[in-house]
């Protein structure tokens, strides 16, 4: 269009009449016009390597949570600023994180996509909400955790789709609108679904106050998510220049919040480890067998094997109803990665025990490794389906 403007008055005018004075001028208004075009284009490329670069930055959560971790191992007292300020801290923490996915969320079109894959989406949603409680069970059972580790493992598998998953999914060539559509749908699904199936699977355990569980959650997840998506509405253009920051402030948020809690448990895990470090009669072998035998080791298997489960079974019953490829992977990365920020969140809000903050705090790191895995693993292969096409799927 700028072009078009630009030389529209050399193109329209008319030849047969002498243009000495006119020349000057003419010249003049094509070099400001080429002038303007070159000014422009070198500031939306700058714009767009900029916000490429903030972007790359944002996926890079599974580095900056390993890093942490590393840090709060080493030196726990480096997270004690935030860990003091808990659980209000924790809770503030991830109400920014909600609210920044709700200034980068368009409901209007997020409604769009849910009138386009209505089947798909309730699938996968339904999905979120069985396989994952149903393994934490499962798990904590079969591995005679105690009760605190147990609950916590609960709460986590209760949880719903983290936004992690979102850029997974773009890694692994999945389908991300119907990606995000699940984690706005989950989360704002956690309000009842995950102190309801918290309090009937983990009540065995501790007693679980459903209706507490349900104010927090809507304090910190659905109410931040609808201001950013009314302030989207309302200043437009503020939230434009805030928008591509959003992602990133995000990340590194759940990060602090992963490592802190992390942080707050790794005196404890060192204790019931000090007489492994000691023994150096052990083999290589030895030690590490008995390392996962301890309390830390018992924690960081259950969460292994709780994602493992997500991704699978994931995966797999979407297959089994006939889901084209793009989103099966969706709903395996979806399913299989959660929230585990509001895991930390109810855990040190409501319960007394430290430890059942301690699987949503080990799965921050350990999901974040297994999911970016995956999605790399699953970027080298054609997600083409020659049996079953997306348009297919839709349509049923």
């Amino acid at each position: 269009m700028a072009l078009s403007l630009c030389f529209s008055p050399l193109t329209s005018y008319p030849f047969n009449k002498p243009m000495i004075s006119s020349r000057p001028k003419m010249s003049k208004l094509r070099v400001n016009c080429v002038e303007e075009n070159s000014h422009s284009r070198l500031h939306v490329a700058a714009k767009s390597r900029w916000e490429e670069w903030i972007s790359t930055a944002a996926s890079l959560y599974s580095v900056y949570v390993t890093v942490g971790g590393v840090v709060a191992c080493l030196r726990p007292s480096t997270f004690s600023w935030f860990v003091n300020a808990g659980p209000t801290s924790y809770s503030l923490a991830l109400g920014f994180i909600m609210l920044a996915m709700g200034l980068t969320l368009e409901l209007k079109d997020l409604l769009n996509l849910f009138l386009q894959k209505p089947l798909s989406i309730l699938f996968g949603c339904a999905a979120q909400y069985t396989i994952m409680p149903a393994f934490g069970v499962i798990v904590s059972k079969y591995l005679a955790l105690s009760p605190s580790v147990s609950v916590g493992l609960i709460l986590l598998a209760c949880c719903p789709g983290g936004t992690a998953s979102n850029v997974v999914t773009l890694i692994a060539q999945g389908d991300v609108p119907l990606s995000v559509v699940m984690t706005l749908c989950t989360t704002l699904g956690a309000v009842v679904l995950t102190p309801l199936l918290t309090m009937i699977l983990a009540g065995t355990y501790v007693p679980v106050d459903a209706i507490k569980l349900s104010i927090i959650t809507l304090q910190v997840v659905v109410a931040p998510i609808l201001l950013g998506s009314y302030l989207q509405r309302k200043f437009p253009r503020a939230v434009t220049v805030v928008a591509p920051f959003a992602p990133l402030l995000a990340v590194l948020t759940s990060s602090l919040l992963a490592c802190s809690v992390f942080s707050e448990n790794v005196v404890r895990l060192r204790s019931s480890m000090v007489g492994l470090s000691v023994s150096s009669d052990l083999s290589l072998f030895n030690r590490v067998k008995a390392i996962f035998a301890s309390e830390f080791g018992a924690v960081v298997v259950a969460v292994l094997l709780l994602h493992f489960a997500g991704f699978f079974v994931g995966y797999l019953s979407a297959t089994l109803v006939g889901l084209a490829e793009p989103q099966r992977r969706a709903i395996s990365i979806e399913v299989g990665m959660q929230n585990s920020s509001l895991g930390v969140v109810l855990a040190t809000a409501h319960f007394t025990s430290p430890l059942v903050a301690l699987p949503p705090a080990i799965s921050a790191v350990i999901m974040n490794i297994m999911g970016s895995t995956l999605g790399f693993f699953w970027r080298y292969i054609d997600p083409s389906d020659s049996n079953i096409t997306p348009e297919a799927t839709d349509k049923s």
